[in-house]
């Protein structure tokens, strides 16, 4: 079990490059129109005024990933969570230009928004190139442990889905190993390429392009909750 404490901590910058003016405006006047609110617990009429299906990012990173997944599904609610200033104005963009009313957003960690679920609540879980902390003193800071893994089973629909992108090889191997300790999640690849290969319903990010035109292998893992 992961220490309790390593998966309630956030490391590293949380701001890049300095805003120019109109990102600034974004922050000021977009964000808390779409910010998941501060306190109480969270259920979708809550979040979006009626029963809909609510679907998770982790890390979203510049939102592309989220943003797609809600002009896919505009039925559904997407809660997106990350820690960084400049990632949050990127999605904040994506909202803006897209005309996205389903994504609600929360700048800081994300397992303390996931907390303030029902169970059994998520119809997907994402979590995409997460800091794969390559050094082994550093593995409890992984997003793959279990203790952020019971709590996002305990927040996933019995048959709902858990993805998990990386493009890092310890990572990889890591998560693997990981994973394949819990009888709660079952992994849904058949062969070799089934994680090797990108579901058409996966949108691609910058962030996975960088990784590819750096000769990275990048590998999709796809869980059911059981």
């Amino acid at each position: 079990m992961s220490d309790p404490v390593s998966i309630r901590r956030l490391y590293g910058r949380r701001q890049g490059h300095k805003l120019r003016a109109g990102q600034s405006a974004l922050v000021e006047d977009l964000l808390p129109q779409v910010s998941v609110p501060d306190s109480g617990p969270l259920t979708a009429e809550a979040l979006f005024g009626d029963d809909r299906p609510l679907e998770f990012e982790i890390g979203f990173g510049g939102g592309e990933h989220l943003a797609g997944q809600a002009a896919m599904r505009p039925g559904h609610g997407f809660i997106g969570c990350e820690p960084f200033l400049n990632g949050v104005v990127g999605a904040l963009n994506h909202i803006r230009d897209e005309r996205l009313d389903n994504v609600r957003l929360h700048m800081g960690d994300a397992l303390e928004v996931m907390e303030r679920l029902p169970d059994a609540s998520l119809s997907r879980v994402y979590l995409l190139h997460p800091d794969p902390w390559r050094k082994a003193r550093h593995a409890k800071r992984r997003m793959v442990n279990h203790g952020p893994l019971d709590l996002i089973a305990a927040k996933l629909k019995p048959g709902a889905e858990f993805r998990l992108g990386t493009d890092d090889p310890t990572y990889c191997r890591w998560s693997m190993m990981v994973m394949n300790d819990r009888r709660d999640f079952a992994w849904q690849a058949k062969t070799a390429q089934d994680f090797l290969n990108r579901p058409e319903d996966w949108p691609e990010t910058r962030y996975e392009r960088k990784a590819r035109r750096q000769g990275h292998e990048v590998w999709y893992f796809r869980y059911i909750r059981v």
